[in-house]
């Protein structure tokens, strides 16, 4: 194991925007998360046998492989179209994207049907992790996988993504961006790959020192980590880069610049 690179960087200054800005248009993940992508060209996949209603979405990488896979866990609001746009934007860059679903093919377009729908789901933290074990179990038995996944979570899917980590079937990767965290060493043991964390300084639901006592539980528990916390941004700012695109676009490109480097690495 290489020595531990980084715990958490506050990154003070503006990262400067790629100096060819047609190529910075013209990346899918980009326009994916600029809200400047074209309708998703997927399509949707019964994969839970424990909840029929459950319907994922696949992006599949153009060719005959195999490619290594990514299991993308929606925000709050549950598997929308924006997800969906995301996925084909990983399967642009030579990934099996599956998008799980963890509501039962529902979505929220209120801050108080999310509250409902993330409850519901939280309530049986077991269910979830089936969930996803059916997700790469389905991906694996059906697609030309090459047995390498990787998951990644938004907002709500982060901190599943940390619980799948502990809980769930092996895999070669952890990506989280603002999730819910943990600060114990100990739980951290059961993690045996490098973890990606994206954070924003001004995310007023998990604060800058949440994050740096996370780091600190996994560099006691000698897990690697690249865990970036970005200053003038707030939650959300990754997948949404339009809220805010002067803070948020520069950011989020670096944040993307990390995360192909990261599944480069780990897949």
């Amino acid at each position: 194991m290489t020595a531990l690179r980084a715990t958490a960087i506050l990154l003070l200054a503006a990262f400067v925007a790629p100096a060819d800005a047609q190529d910075a248009e013209g990346d899918a993940m980009l326009r994916a998360i600029t809200g400047n992508a074209g309708a998703p060209s997927g399509r949707s996949v019964h994969y839970f046998e424990a909840d029929p209603d459950t319907a994922g979405y696949l992006a599949m990488p153009e060719g005959q492989g195999p490619f290594p896979a990514v299991i993308l866990i929606h925000e709050w609001n549950g598997l929308v179209e924006r997800i969906r746009q995301t996925a084909d934007a990983f399967a642009a860059q030579g990934y099996i994207a599956f998008a799980a679903d963890l509501y039962g093919g529902r979505t929220g377009e209120t801050r108080e049907q999310n509250i409902e729908l993330m409850q519901a789901a939280r309530a049986d933290e077991q269910k979830i992790i089936d969930n996803l074990d059916a997700a790469i179990g389905w991906v694996e038995a059906n697609t030309p996988a090459t047995g390498n996944t990787a998951t990644i979570g938004w907002c709500f899917g982060g901190g599943i993504a940390l619980s799948y980590a502990l809980g769930g079937e092996q895999h070669e990767g952890t990506a989280i961006f603002y999730g819910s965290l943990i600060d114990d060493p100990d739980k951290m043991e059961h993690i045996h790959h490098e973890v990606y964390g994206t954070f924003a300084a001004n995310d007023r639901g998990i604060p800058v020192d949440d994050v740096n006592a996370f780091v600190e539980a996994m560099r006691e528990a000698g897990v690697e980590n690249d865990v970036h916390i970005y200053d003038d941004v707030a939650h959300g700012f990754w997948l949404h880069v339009e809220r805010d695109p002067e803070n948020n676009r520069p950011a989020a490109e670096h944040a993307w610049d990390r995360l192909k480097a990261y599944l480069g690495r780990v897949l």
